[in-house]
C-alpha cells in the first residue's frame, strides 16, 4: 500500500491544482477557530472582567467580574449566530454560487468584528459576537461544500478535513495573541486579538475573487461551458480532453437522474434515501459537539484556573498546539484507512479518556492529579483531533446529490452550531458552583465519555465507507447498500450517462435500471454487430 497517498492510474492531469485551491479555501476555518478560541482567554481576563462588569463582585477574588449569565451569553451567541448562518448558507450557496458567497459571507463577518472591537460593554459586544457568528455560520457550511465539489476523489478527504485543520490552527493563533495581550491593562487587552481578524478575512475575500467557481454548480445552473472550463483549470488540462468530457457527463447525467427521481424542496430531502443521509449528516455533526471539545476551548483556561492549576494561560496553549499537531495523522489517515475505522478509533480512545480525567479529577485535586488531569486531557485532544475534528466536516460533504447538497449541508452545519450554542449556554451552570448551578467541575467529563461512547455505536451502525467514491457514486452506495457495516465491501458499477436514458422512459429502482441499461447496451452491440455481418456478407 506505501506510506504516501498515491493518485490512482485512472486519475487525469494534474490535482495539484485543486488540491491548492482547496487547502486554500480551508483558510476560512481559522476565521472560525480564531474567533472560537479569543473568547476563552478574554473572558479570563483581569482588565476586560473589571471594564465590562455590570456590578457583580467574584467572591473567590473580591473583584469586580461578569456573571455566570453573562459569560454564558457572551459565549454562546457567537454559536446562535452560527445557527442562523449555516441556515442562510443554502439559499446563498445556491443563488449566488459558492465563490460568490463566501465573499459575503466574509464581509458579514467584518461587520461583527468591527462592533467587538468598537465595544466597551456588554451590549455591543454580544451584538458583535452574533454577527461575526453569523459569518463564520455562513462560512461553514459553504467551504466544505466548495472543496466536496471541486476535490479530486482520491484526496477527497484530506481536504474536506484541512478545514478542520484551519479551526485548529486558528485556535492556536488565538491562544498566542491571547497569551501575549492578557497582561495589559488597557482595551487593548480584547480589542488587539479580536481586531487581528481581519486580517483573515482580507487574505480569504482576496483568494476567493481569484478562485473558480465548482464545476458542479455551474452543471447545476446549466452552464456547460464554463463547468467545462472549471474543471479543466481544477484537472489542469485541456477542455477538449477526453477525460474532462466523460467526467462533466457524468455528472450531469448524475444531476438529471436525481431531478427525475424527486425535486429537492426542503419537504423532499427529509424524506426516502436523502433523508436519511440527512439524519446521519446532523447526527454525526451533533456528536462532534457532544464529544466535548469545544468545553475545552471555550472555557478551558477557567476550568484550569479553578482546579488549581497554575499558567492556565499556557496550558490552552499547550493543548491548542496539540490539537494542530494532532489533525496532520488524521488527514493521512481518512484516505489511509477510511472514514468509519478513524471514527471508531476516535470515538473508543476519547470515551477511555474523559473516562480517566473525570474519576481522577473527582476522587482527588492533588499536583499528582492536575497532571494526569492535564495529560488525559491532551490525550483526549489527539483523538478528536486525529479524527472526529476533521473527519465529521468529510462525512457530511460526501453524503448528499447535487440537488440537495447546499441545504442539507446547512442543516448539517446547523446542527453542530445548534449543539454549540446548548454546550457554550449550559457548561458555566453544569460546572461552576453558586446559587442555581450544578458545580459539577470535573464530573462534567463523565458526560462527554458517555457521548463518546454513543459515537462508537453510531460509527458502526450508521456511517457508511465512502472513501475511494466520486460524490456520485456515493448515491449509487446509498441506493444498493442496506447496512453502513457492509459498506466498505461496495464496488461502484453504474454509468449515469446509461441509466439515464432508461429513467427517461422509467423511473425507479436504481439497481433494475442498471440492469435495463445494460440490457439496451448488450442489444444495441449485437444488433450493431449484425448490421455489420450483414453489410459484410453483402
Amino acid at each position: 500500500m506505501g506510506f504516501k497517498l498515491k493518485k490512482p492510474d485512472d486519475a487525469v492531469g494534474s490535482a495539484a491544482p485543486a488540491i491548492i485551491i482547496g487547502l486554500f479555501v480551508a483558510f476560512g476555518g481559522v476565521l472560525f477557530g480564531y474567533d472560537t478560541g479569543t473568547i476563552s482567554g478574554i473572558l479570563a481576563m483581569e482588565y476586560w472582567r473589571k471594564m465590562f462588569s455590570t456590578g457583580y463582585v467574584n467572591p473567590k477574588d473580591h473583584m469586580p467580574d461578569v456573571t455566570s449569565s453573562q459569560s454564558s451569553m457572551i459565549v454562546s451567541l457567537l454559536s446562535a449566530g452560527t445557527f442562523f448562518g449555516a441556515l442562510f448558507a443554502a439559499p446563498m450557496a445556491d443563488y449566488f454560487g459558492r465563490r460568490l458567497a463566501m465573499i459575503l459571507n466574509t464581509f458579514v463577518f467584518c461587520f461583527g468584528v468591527i462592533l467587538q472591537t468598537a465595544a466597551t460593554a456588554i451590549p455591543l459586544f454580544v451584538a458583535g459576537r452574533f454577527f461575526a457568528g453569523l459569518g463564520v455560520g455562513l462560512l461553514s457550511a459553504t467551504i466544505p461544500l466548495y472543496q466536496s465539489e471541486t476535490a479530486p476523489k482520491w484526496i477527497r478527504g484530506t481536504i474536506v478535513g484541512a478545514y478542520q485543520l484551519a479551526i485548529t490552527i486558528g485556535l492556536l493563533l488565538a491562544a498566542i495573541v491571547n497569551n501575549a495581550t492578557k497582561d495589559r491593562m488597557d482595551t487593548g487587552c480584547y480589542r488587539i486579538p479580536v481586531a487581528v481578524q481581519f486580517a483573515w478575512a482580507i487574505i480569504l475575500v482576496i483568494g476567493m475573487i481569484l478562485l473558480p467557481e465548482t464545476p458542479r454548480f455551474l452543471i447545476k445552473q446549466d452552464k456547460h461551458e464554463e463547468a467545462t472550463k472549471s474543471l479543466a483549470r481544477l484537472r489542469r488540462v485541456d477542455m477538449n480532453d477526453p477525460a474532462i468530457v466523460a467526467e462533466l457527463a457524468e455528472i450531469q447525467a448524475n444531476h438529471e437522474f436525481e431531478m427525475r427521481m424527486g425535486k429537492a424542496s426542503y419537504l423532499e430531502i427529509v424524506r426516502g434515501s436523502i433523508g436519511r443521509r440527512l439524519a446521519t449528516g446532523c447526527a454525526v455533526q451533533a456528536l462532534q459537539q457532544l464529544a466535548g471539545v469545544n468545553f475545552i476551548f471555550y472555557y478551558g483556561t477557567t476550568f484550569f484556573q479553578n482546579s488549581g492549576i497554575q499558567n492556565s494561560f499556557i496550558i490552552t496553549l499547550i493543548t491548542n498546539i496539540i490539537n494542530v499537531v494532532s489533525t496532520f495523522p488524521g488527514l493521512y489517515m481518512v484516505e489511509k484507512w477510511g472514514r468509519r475505522p478513524l471514527l471508531m478509533f476516535g470515538a473508543v480512545g476519547m470515551c477511555v479518556s474523559q473516562l480517566i480525567v473525570a474519576i481522577v479529577g473527582t476522587a482527588t485535586t492533588s499536583t499528582v492529579a492536575n497532571k494526569v488531569l492535564i495529560a488525559f486531557v491532551c490525550v483526549y485532544i489527539f483523538f478528536f483531533a486525529s479524527s472526529w475534528g476533521p473527519v465529521a466536516w468529510v462525512v457530511t460533504g460526501e453524503l448528499f446529490p447535487l440537488k440537495a447538497r447546499a441545504k442539507c449541508l446547512s442543516i448539517t452545519t446547523a446542527t453542530n452550531w445548534l449543539l454549540n450554542w446548548a454546550i457554550a449556554y449550559a457548561t458555566p451552570y453544569m460546572v461552576n458552583g453558586g446559587p442555581g448551578n450544578a458545580n459539577l467541575q470535573s464530573k462534567v467529563f463523565f458526560i462527554w465519555g458517555g457521548f463518546c461512547f454513543i459515537c462508537a455505536i453510531f460509527v458502526y451502525t450508521c456511517i457508511y465507507e465512502t472513501k475511494g467514491l466520486t460524490l456520485e457514486q456515493v448515491d449509487e452506495l446509498y441506493s444498493k447498500v442496506s447496512v453502513a457495516w457492509k459498506s466498505p465491501g461496495f464496488v461502484p458499477s453504474v454509468h449515469y450517462t446509461d441509466v439515464r436514458d432508461v429513467a427517461d422512459f422509467k423511473p425507479g429502482n436504481l439497481a433494475q435500471l442498471e440492469v435495463e441499461a445494460e440490457e439496451k447496451r448488450s442489444g444495441e452491440q449485437v444488433a450493431h454487430f449484425e448490421s455489420v455481418d450483414a453489410k459484410t456478407s453483402v
